[in-house]
């Protein structure tokens, strides 16, 4: 017998979105979270089949200070390259016919249920950016987290010990500094194909007709230049104060972090983007009302407030959790 509640949608699931008169009511997203950094990443096409093969500088010639009538050594610069792979994030809507056209509304029913699997997708894919490992899981696009997991020059310290930490981070992105990538003649994004009728096979070997959309979304990282990638870690959201006479000083923090990367002078070709989750945004917003901080300021273009930091916008990025374990 399938289990109410399951992978599959349900006269249950249906009566929890049925419009008391009919219809299909208005669905309040409660599971909603703010990801930005999906919207904010560039994004290319890789040039390989399962992702992009890029080279950089691994080192430089340093010149040679010559004395008259003695020479210098010839030198070259060296290169390496490195691979980056996707992940197949991929998944299947569906939902039983007869169930779709109670009240007449099969279009409307099937709409508020690709919708969930959007958002839900999208989730997914904001945490990966930040943490999946394919070093654990091979299936998984490589993200941001493992490649930052030891401190450093541009691995920052907070502070913190223990497993109730989050981090800031300072991406800047671009062609040559960092981005989200597809393979190579595949599409970008999220693909949502709806696959029509089909006939289905219940857990007792019957059949039954059912609607199906199918999701796939190729999805990979490069990290073309790492030293454009800053990762404020150690931040324990246990210890920090409104004035920053404990715990992290958040603004302090960005500081090196904002000063840590070799330039901004990218022009129009990058852009930086602060991430940070809501506890940490708050903390921000606390300890700049009590310093006198022109650092952090407050724009409202369209109407719409965008907190910056030296001009580079913060974003509340809902998948970065406070259970991180601190980095050494």
């Amino acid at each position: 017998m399938a289990t109410i509640g399951g992978n599959y949608q349900n006269l249950l699931d249906y009566a929890k979105v049925e419009a008391p008169g009919g219809g299909i009511d208005v669905v309040i997203d409660v599971l909603s979270q703010s990801n930005p950094i999906i919207e904010d990443a560039n994004v290319m096409e890789g040039n390989l089949p399962t992702g992009h093969r890029f080279t950089v500088s691994s080192s430089e010639p340093s010149g040679s200070w010559r004395l008259l009538n003695k020479g210098v050594a010839a030198e070259k610069g060296t290169h390496e390259q490195v691979s980056e792979t996707c992940g197949l994030l991929e998944t299947y809507s569906q939902v039983d016919v007869a169930l779709a056209n109670l009240g007449g509304n099969a279009v409307a029913y099937r709409a508020t249920q690709d919708k969930r699997f959007i958002a839900g997708l999208s989730k997914t894919a904001a945490a990966a950016i930040f943490y999946a490992n394919q070093n654990i899981d091979p299936e998984k696009m490589h993200g941001l987290a493992p490649r930052k997991s030891a401190l450093g020059t541009y691995v920052l310290n907070g502070g913190g010990a223990g497993s109730v930490n989050t981090s800031v981070w300072f991406i800047t992105w671009g062609p040559l500094t960092c981005s989200l990538i597809f393979p190579k003649a595949s599409k970008a994004g999220l693909s949502m194909e709806d696959l029509g009728q089909a006939t289905a096979v219940d857990s007792n070997g019957l059949m039954y007709e059912v609607f199906r959309t199918h999701f796939i979304w190729n999805l990979g990282m490069a990290l073309l230049d790492t030293r454009y990638c800053i990762r404020i870690a150690n931040i324990d959201v246990t210890t920090l104060t409104k004035d920053a006479s404990s715990g992290a000083d958040l603004l302090d923090k960005m500081v090196d972090a904002y000063y840590a990367r070799p330039t901004d002078a990218l022009g129009n070709m990058a852009k930086t983007i602060i991430y940070c989750n809501k506890t940490i945004a708050k903390f921000l917003h606390k300890q700049a009302q009590n310093k006198s901080n022109v650092n952090l300021t407050i724009d409202s273009p369209a109407g719409k407030p965008i907190v910056s930091f030296l001009d580079a916008p913060i974003h509340i990025c809902d998948s970065l959790v406070s259970t991180e374990s601190a980095l050494s």
